[in-house]
């Protein structure tokens, strides 16, 4: 008797750790949850509308950002130049637009520069056989001297108008603040679920991220789904920097400096392994909002910047530490 209740006690166990592993943003949306109720409880601010919809607001950029990092770390990738890539394309969209090039024009321009980077870094990646970590280090470091070549050392305003538009506000309902920007990140998010669920392409992701040798013994190209990761990432952070713009009206060559470690952050609190081959774009929006939440939720209870990185850090370690585990025992 005394055997066949530990028997079951230890599928029970299995049972709830095969859940989160065939649910990795489960576990993120639990976390989520639990910080939305203990800043609720202990402030009188945190769940009114207005700062909710800021909480939203100010995670777009980097969650974007998140999006695209997912994308590469599902395939044992990593970009570290992405946010360069965005800064560096939010001061092509405001130099283009000051000198008269039609903003439908530079927006896609804008967007064209990023796909083309993460084209160039893909291809550096699987055809040279660079590791990621080299490649995207060596792209910021001339990104982010691009970006202030670019600019002359000085932030470039952006007037209103399409460039801007995304941050442009209306209410839900009559009282629910949103913006723009808040519908074209969800619908991203959306189509960037199906894309890798549903499709044919989205499975191989998974699979050469997963055990790339096995991937292409089954026929899978797996090179070019590498490229082709890196070349959407890359599109999407084009798409962050129009965010970015609608955000704040203004391309600073200075601006989200730790981008690039914030969309990792969202990435492994997500649930996305950094060992590719497992995790969820779902996931990845969850871990932008804890980190948001975090910050926000932090900030009004009055703790200082610093303590708050503290905190994000040891979450980063803590989720990284928790895969590590999961991956052992499976």
């Amino acid at each position: 008797m005394t055997t066949l209740t530990a028997t079951k006690k230890t599928e029970g166990r299995e049972g709830i750790g095969d859940f989160f592993l065939r649910a990795p943003a489960a576990g993120p949306a639990l976390a989520l949850v639990v910080a939305i109720i203990v800043f609720s409880v202990s402030t009188s601010t945190f769940l009114q509308l207005d700062n909710l919809s800021l909480v939203v607001e100010q995670s777009l950029v980097v969650g974007t950002l998140a999006l695209g990092q997912t994308l590469i770390i599902l395939t044992a990738g990593i970009d570290l130049s992405n946010a360069a890539a965005m800064v560096l394309s939010t001061l092509l969209m405001a130099k283009l637009l000051t000198s008269g090039t039609p903003a439908v024009l530079a927006l896609v321009l804008g967007v064209a520069a990023t796909g083309a980077l993460g084209l160039v870094t893909g291809s550096l990646v699987t055809r040279i056989k660079l590791p990621p970590f080299i490649v995207t280090l060596g792209m910021l470091t001339m990104l982010t001297a691009a970006g202030k070549l670019v600019a002359g050392g000085q932030a470039v305003p952006v007037p209103d108008g399409l460039l801007t538009w995304l941050g442009t506000r209306r209410y839900l309902f009559g009282g629910i603040p949103i913006t723009y920007g808040m519908t074209l990140a969800l619908v991203m998010y959306l189509v960037m679920w199906y894309a890798l669920t549903q499709t044919g392409w989205g499975k191989h992701v998974y699979a050469v991220g997963n055990a790339p040798e096995s991937a292409r013994l089954s026929g899978i190209k797996v090179n070019r789904t590498v490229v082709s990761a890196y070349l959407v990432a890359g599109l999407i952070f084009g798409i962050a920097a129009w965010l970015a713009l609608g955000r704040v009206p203004n391309a600073d060559p200075n601006a989200y400096q730790l981008g690039n470690l914030d969309s990792i952050t969202a990435v492994v609190l997500g649930g996305t392994s950094l060992f590719g081959g497992r995790g969820s774009v779902l996931g990845t929006m969850m871990g932008a909002l804890i980190v948001t939440v975090l910050r926000s939720g932090l900030t009004q209870l009055g703790v200082d910047s610093l303590y708050q990185d503290v905190a994000t850090g040891a979450l980063v370690i803590a989720a990284v530490a928790v895969d590590r585990l999961a991956r052992r025992t499976r």
